[in-house]
């Protein structure tokens, strides 16, 4: 990799005499990392821990993710390491176990999200956004499948989040930045790096800032991250938003073991990983908390129109049990499906719907067709689903990787049901009986597309078990 000229010259004198072990790491192979999900995997798995998380490890080498049915259930969600510092300026700076409003602004393709939802209690809201249309559909397949609940994914610009003032407790602004710091996994961030794209970026993160200003509540928590190293990005850009808005900088207490580089400009405290500082790629995060005090609006004593509408009492009953806790939920019905939204977010959910593009919400159940209903593949993903709802069939290795490359699959029997497939106990999705006949419902554009190999070694993260898959 040969770095621009002028950014290593800026990385010189930023760095000094660490320099040099600063450009051996970037030709080193990057770390791989994961976040599992607690509340499908509880175990403790032999992996070395990432120190700033309580739920991400370091694997030993990179598995062939796509070949690993947890991945697709939800299990756990492939991460880099750095960006799991999010979660000591949330554990330090915010009561988690409130209720909560959360705005991730930037976020496909879910790292943070799915992070986020780990983190606040079930009765708060996690708005999960992304600007880019494709890109908000892979962030709404990743919640899918983390499976919270809580969430509703939005495809918005950030100045349209000015309908909504006053919103949010917490923004996470993870803005789109020059890359630098990716420059070891991503060879062709190099290509497009130059003085002129870092200050291109440092004006367009300003404008997002302002954008979204408003939006959060007096008393209110602002993250902000990138994954680059210059000053105009980074310590600048807060300094330059603590001074226009008055906002309260904020520190956060570190472990010198975790070998994170603190940094200060104008009384504002940043937070830089370097690869040749920890096993991580490059990544800078502060915090501010906006003045002020919220005063909560009056509510209105008018009868309220919802855009949201209620499903009715006849399909309530029939997938009443199909979560566990169906109280704690409103069923709601768009079009032909049913969702399930929490019941003490009713009012905000529907003033999102009233006010955002929202592309997913809550947990899709049930798809009405005629007097039937079909369950859809977000219900068997979600952390809520009553499985002794479903007649369950377990699938060994080849099966579920046939299963989600939506081929056929062979199960005994010969019946009318609607069965809930597994992998190791982990949901995968549904298939349909029909007879002596199996109608794989996989949904399409999740469908692994990679060929399965002739033998296949399966690794429990690169550590444990291994099987073969003979073909």
């Amino acid at each position: 990799m040969e770095l621009p000229q002028s950014f290593a010259q800026r990385m010189k004198g930023q760095l000094g005499l660490d320099y040099t072990r600063f450009e051996e790491a970037l030709h080193q192979p990057a770390p791989t990392s994961i976040r599992l999900n607690r509340n499908k995997l509880p175990g403790q798995p032999s992996l070395p821990r990432i120190p700033w998380t309580e739920t991400g490890f370091y694997l030993p080498e990179r598995p062939q993710f796509t070949l690993d049915p947890r991945l697709h259930a939800g299990a756990y969600y492939v991460q880099e390491a750095s960006s799991m510092f999010l979660e000591q300026a949330l554990r330090q700076h915010t009561d988690l176990s409130q209720p909560l409003h959360v705005l991730d602004l930037c976020g496909a393709p879910g790292g943070k999200s799915t992070h986020i939802a780990s983190l606040i209690s079930p009765d708060s809201l996690l708005v999960a956004n992304e600007v880019i249309r494709s890109r908000a559909s892979i962030l709404a397949e990743n919640v899918t499948k983390w499976g919270s609940g809580n969430v509703v994914v939005t495809n918005n610009d950030p100045r349209d989040f000015s309908r909504l003032p006053e919103f949010f407790d917490v923004m996470v602004v993870d803005a789109p930045c020059s890359g630098e710091g990716m420059f070891r996994k991503d060879p062709q961030a190099v290509n497009e790096w130059s003085d002129e794209n870092v200050n291109l970026c440092a004006q367009r993160q300003q404008r997002i800032l302002m954008d979204v200003w408003d939006s959060l509540r007096p008393g209110g928590l602002l993250i902000y991250s990138t994954c680059t190293w210059n000053l105009a990005e980074n310590e600048q850009n807060i300094a330059w938003l603590a001074d226009q808005e008055k906002a309260q900088p904020l520190s956060l207490t570190l472990d010198p073991a975790w070998r994170v580089e603190a940094t200060s400009l104008n009384g504002v405290s940043g937070y830089r990983f370097y690869p040749h500082q920890v096993q991580g790629e490059g990544f800078f995060l502060a915090a501010l908390r906006k003045t002020g005090e919220y005063e909560a609006p009056q509510r209105s004593t008018k009868k309220k129109k919802y855009k949201l509408a209620l499903a009715g009492k006849k399909e309530q009953a029939l997938v009443n049990d199909w979560l566990v806790e169906p109280y704690r939920f409103a069923w709601v019905q768009h079009g032909e499906v049913i969702s399930a939204i929490p019941e003490n977010l009713f009012e905000e959910l529907d003033e999102l719907y009233q006010n955002m593009h929202v592309i997913y919400a809550g947990t899709e159940i049930a798809e009405v067709n005629g007097k039937k209903l079909k369950p859809l593949q977000a219900l068997a993903l979600s952390q809520h689903f009553n499985k002794a709802a479903f007649r369950t069939e377990e699938l060994v290795l080849e099966s579920a990787l046939r299963y989600l490359r939506k081929e056929d699959i062979g199960i005994s029997g010969n019946s009318n049901d609607w069965i809930l497939l597994q992998f190791e106990g982990l949901p995968l999705g549904w298939a349909k009986q029909v007879g002596s006949r199996l109608n794989n419902y996989y949904p399409k554009e999740w469908r692994i597309r990679m060929e399965l190999p002739g033998v296949l070694e399966f690794k429990s993260w690169g550590v444990r078990e291994v099987r073969k898959l003979e073909r």
